[in-house]
């Protein structure tokens, strides 16, 4: 496939070419160590495409910074609507789609360049066809693909919950936005062996999954961490938020998990704080993102801790961590309803770091001790093994026929969506 991306922009002089050239191949490094890349089609299109022509009022530096998103539109409160992707997100959504010359692929949610490159992956004999609720991000997204040598890919204005049933079936469904449920329409408007790749939130925490169908449910072949923006529309899923000091200190439940009487909760953050620490250690560049997942597995009120940037305690507001401590946004709300722990880490040594929780509530010593100790769980059981299986079920579907698909040995949750079932299955522990 040709395009005016696969040769130097004539409108700009050989210094600013060279530099967006330094900029590319910074990126490209990055993006193979980060292992986002991981297949040489994938990077081709990569060295190939011209990201600097989607955002053409954006810093080269930026646009090219392997883990940079582009915000593109903000809502009347300032929280992003639109953005392009961070290259090291767009890298492995691609990877996982594992996109071949001839198919027709649907992506969700539009901006341009992500379309570019899928055009450029299915060749002159595939299709592609974007769309995004907003009029105006589609409207940007045609100017872009004309203008850099697309205008074979489709752009629609729709809603996604309703995918596109006049132009399917679709061999791949490709989301950049953050979803909370799977669509039914995605699934009817996939083809046999077809694949839906899709950003999806499970108690608050986004994994790009990979989704292929297996009997009477899809399997997750990867699952990657990631943070997009919400999608909008008829999918859009509000989370409950519950405000503990004013507006400045909230827990946030994406699910059914919350407290029957908020009130519970009130005064809370005036009881003395309790302290567990787990004796699990982790480096200070090290991720233990799969510990998250398995709170949220373990802990049946996990929630988000949410703390305002400009939260300054005083004699009225506790602080939430000492001196050479840190706060994750990662909680949960005791079976008791008046009490909760929280996240945190504290500085050992040099780059080592010891996680535990504070808590507070009449029975924050249980809530903490019950947090140190699924550490300590993750920490000798899952730490650095496969992760936990994750799998989607009709919303229908009985536990009874689910949990046998798993690890009938292994810890098992269950989150319950409107269209679907998401099941999150560890394996076995070894020994």
């Amino acid at each position: 496939m040709s395009s005016k991306n696969n040769r130097p922009n004539q409108r700009i002089g050989r210094a600013d070419q060279d530099r967006i050239e330094d900029a590319r191949q910074a990126m490209m490094h990055e993006l193979w160590h980060m292992r986002a890349l991981r297949t040489v089609r994938v990077s081709d299109v990569f060295m190939r495409l011209g990201r600097e022509e989607f955002a053409p009022e954006v810093a080269v530096e930026e646009v090219y910074a392997a883990a940079n998103a582009v915000v593109t539109k903000r809502d009347e409160h300032g929280r992003a609507v639109s953005s392009i992707s961070a290259p090291q997100i767009q890298a492995f959504q691609l990877e996982q789609a594992d996109v071949r010359p001839g198919m027709r692929v649907l992506e969700i949610g539009s901006g341009g360049v992500n379309a570019a490159m899928l055009a450029e992956l299915v060749g002159d004999t595939g299709e592609v066809i974007s769309i995004d609720i907003d009029p105006e991000i589609t409207a940007q997204a045609r100017r872009l693909l004309d203008a850099n040598g697309y205008k074979q890919v489709r752009v629609e204005t729709a809603d996604a919950e309703n995918g596109l049933p006049e132009s399917a079936p679709f061999d791949r469904i490709l989301t950049t936005v953050g979803c909370w449920d799977l669509p039914p329409a995605w699934i009817t408007q996939l083809t046999d062996g077809g694949r839906i790749v899709v950003p999806l939130r499970m108690r608050g925490l986004t994994r790009s999954l990979a989704l292929d169908r297996s009997g009477d449910r899809f399997v997750a072949r990867s699952a990657e961490t990631c943070g997009f923006v919400e999608v909008q529309g008829a999918g859009a899923h509000t989370e409950r938020m519950l405000l503990l000091y004013g507006d400045q200190v909230a827990l946030r439940f994406d699910d059914n998990n919350g407290p029957d009487n908020p009130h519970t909760l009130g005064g809370v953050l005036g009881t003395e704080r309790a302290t567990a620490w787990s004796g699990v250690t982790v480096g200070g560049m090290e991720s233990f993102e799969d510990l998250l997942l398995w709170l949220a597995s373990t802990l049946p009120g996990f929630c988000s801790f949410a703390v305002a940037d400009d939260y300054n305690p005083d004699e009225r507001a506790p602080h939430l961590v000492d001196a050479g401590q840190r706060w994750f946004p990662t909680a949960f709300l005791h079976s008791d309803q008046a009490s909760f722990a929280y996240l945190v880490s504290a500085r050992r040594d040099e780059g080592v770091f010891e996680l535990g929780a504070h808590g507070f509530g009449p029975a924050a010593e249980d809530a903490v001790a019950t947090m140190a100790a699924q550490i300590r769980n993750w920490d000798h059981d899952h730490r650095g093994g496969p992760g936990p299986q994750i799998s989607v079920w009709l919303y229908n579907t009985p536990d009874k026929a689910m949990i046998p698909a798993g690890d009938p040995e292994g810890s098992v949750a269950v989150f319950d969506k409107h269209h679907c079932r998401v099941m999150v299955s560890w394996p076995t522990p070894a020994g």
